[in-house]
């Protein structure tokens, strides 16, 4: 072992509050309590002194009451009223003694010669003595200056029994007392500290310490009014704050994750329309070189009819393949916004063709029912085209395997907003016959990147394109739809006036 390693340092066990609560109520009760013994002992000191006093006042009363007295009628009178003093004050004894006695002997305790002394020279003498039987006596001593033989005084002796008695008990009394008093006052203390500090901060503590871990999951239900409540309710108040952070942080992550994957997406989308333009550029070519050789091979007179009409076909389908990968490179291609007059109902059709295939593969049987007649709008076909087809494909997409959908274009009264009169407006509504959208799924389905499909199946977009097409055409798209039920999208636009109309026909070229 490495002797120059340091040891941890030993941290000393904390005092918990309830304990420093109970400790200081303890001290101040102890220092109360010690303060008013002292004050009783003054006052019991005070009292004493001043029952010393008191008899003394009553004993020089009393001497010259008997050095009169022993004066005019005699010794014997005198000692008759020393006797009915004894009597009449209890607890105060009263005798006349006689100091010169052998050896200074006189009734009582001995007193020694410089006590007799000070008697002699007319002074008093106080002193406490115990009897045989431990009875601790107060004795003063009062020299009488009378007309007889020899010298005499006054004694006075009180019992101190009941005086250090009480003393005694007082001070018993106020030991118990503070014993008491302190021990009820630290346990009621320390019960309701423990209650009301010590169990709340514990508590505090755990959830802090949940907190720091990261576990917002638990609330403190603490019912305090105080401060320890308030702290409690601000940990709760943050635990709400951090579990509301923590889900936005994760929303916004996971749509920060979807959007990447979505523009992701949208790339991909953008390299693959590159491509198929670029197919579709190689493509052109040799359909118009099959076109042309099969109508060629049609024109000659010589042929068997099977021959001229199977070089019509050909000619008749690479036609049309060419005309739908004119249309396909037409949709793709970037432009400026070009509107004009367009009738309604070729447009839709001219769609419809585009995403036959698609329908055809994923076998949908896909219904028009085209406008009596003719519907013109101010629109860009290129625009409008990709509006209404991002909308047939998400019907076809949610219809899964199968099924029919039905596109209808008329002309009827409509109104964006219900308090708004009704007028006259175009509409194509595509009706498909899938799961429906919920009720709450209804105010988000046009924003950007909200799909209920499956991945792979939508960016989320396409909705979001089209209804901002729509709404640069001045229209709106309405939905209705409920679970089980299919959905069913209307697009709004504003007709051309019939004047309008006749007179754009008028200004075509004959």
């Amino acid at each position: 072992m490495d002797s120059g390693a340091a040891e941890p340092a030993c941290s000393p066990v904390p005092m918990k509050l309830a304990h420093k609560l109970t400790a200081s109520l303890v001290a101040g009760i102890l220092a109360v309590m010690g303060t008013y013994a002292i004050v009783q002992i003054r006052n019991e000191v005070t009292l004493f002194r001043a029952d010393v006093k008191k008899n003394t006042r009553i004993g020089r009363s009393l001497k010259a009451t008997i050095e009169e007295v022993w004066r005019a009628e005699g010794e014997a009178r005198a000692r008759e009223l020393v006797e009915e003093a004894d009597d009449e004050n209890r607890g105060l004894g009263v005798r006349i003694v006689r100091l010169d006695g052998p050896a200074g002997r006189v009734p009582g305790p001995t007193l020694g010669p410089e006590d007799l002394a000070v008697l002699a020279g007319g002074g008093e003498v106080r002193f406490l003595r115990e009897d045989g039987k431990g009875d601790r006596r107060r004795y003063t001593y009062l020299p009488l200056e009378v007309a007889a033989p020899g010298r005499f005084a006054l004694a006075l002796f009180e019992s101190l029994h009941e005086q250090l008695t009480y003393v005694r008990m007082n001070r018993i009394g106020i030991v118990t007392a503070t014993f008491a008093v302190t021990g009820v006052c630290a346990l009621i203390v320390l019960y309701l500290a423990s209650l009301f500090v010590s169990r709340p901060i514990e508590q505090l503590r755990d959830q802090a310490r949940r907190i720091g871990a990261g576990d917002f999951s638990q609330r403190l239900s603490l019912r305090q009014r105080d401060e320890i409540g308030e702290l409690a309710g601000e940990l709760n108040a943050m635990c709400d704050m951090m579990v509301e952070s923590h889900r936005r942080l994760a929303d916004e992550t996971e749509a920060r994750v979807s959007a990447l994957e979505q523009l992701r997406h949208t790339d991909r989308l953008a390299t693959v329309g590159k491509l198929a333009s670029g197919v579709a550029h190689q493509l052109g070519t040799p359909l118009n070189v099959v076109s042309i050789r099969a109508k060629m091979i049609g024109a000659q007179p010589p042929l068997p009819d099977e021959v001229c009409d199977a070089a019509r076909i050909i000619a008749e389908q690479a036609d049309r393949m060419t005309a739908i990968i004119r249309r396909l490179l037409d949709f793709s291609r970037r432009r400026s916004i070009s509107r004009g007059r367009r009738e309604l109902g070729p447009v839709v059709a001219r769609t419809l063709e585009l995403i036959a295939p698609v329908a055809q593969k994923r076998r949908v049987v896909v219904e028009e029912a085209p406008a009596g007649a003719p519907i013109f709008v101010d629109v860009d076909e290129a625009q409008l085209q990709q509006a209404l087809a991002n909308i047939v494909l998400n019907g076809i997409q949610a219809m899964g395997e199968g099924g029919r959908l039905r596109v209808r274009v008329g002309q009827r009264p409509a109104s964006r907003l219900a308090g708004d009169a009704p007028a006259d407006h175009a509409f194509v509504a595509i009706e498909d016959e899938g799961p429906g959208i919920e009720p709450e799924r209804l105010v988000n389905l046009f924003e950007p990147f909200f799909t209920t499909k499956a991945p792979g199946e939508g960016t989320g977009l396409g909705l979001s394109v089209a209804e901002g097409i729509v709404e640069d055409h001045d229209g709106w798209i309405d939905v209705t739809s409920a679970p089980g039920q299919g959905a069913c999208f209307t697009v709004y636009l504003k007709p051309l006036p019939r004047a309008a109309v006749v007179q754009g026909l008028q200004d075509m070229p004959s």
